[in-house]
């Protein structure tokens, strides 16, 4: 895992196209902006897990090309 110290207001890209804005820091929470394009998903991972299970129960899986691991 790549691990990248960021400051309020400083960002990350990825990909050329996927942009990740620290917006605030409160205590122990950090707020993030993320800019992407819309046909990339983009999930909190509490409800990126829940869609897995969902898929998981209906006998299907969601495509992803490199699976998010624990």
């Amino acid at each position: 895992m790549l691990v990248l110290s960021r400051k309020k207001n400083e960002s990350i890209v990825i990909n050329n196209d996927i942009k990740i804005v620290v917006v605030e820091i409160r205590g122990d929470k950090v707020r993030l902006g993320v800019e992407a394009p819309r046909e990339v998903p983009v999930h909190r991972r509490e409800v990126y897990d829940a869609i897995q299970r969902a898929a998981a129960e209906e006998g299907s899986s969601i495509e992803s090309d490199s699976p998010i691991e624990s």
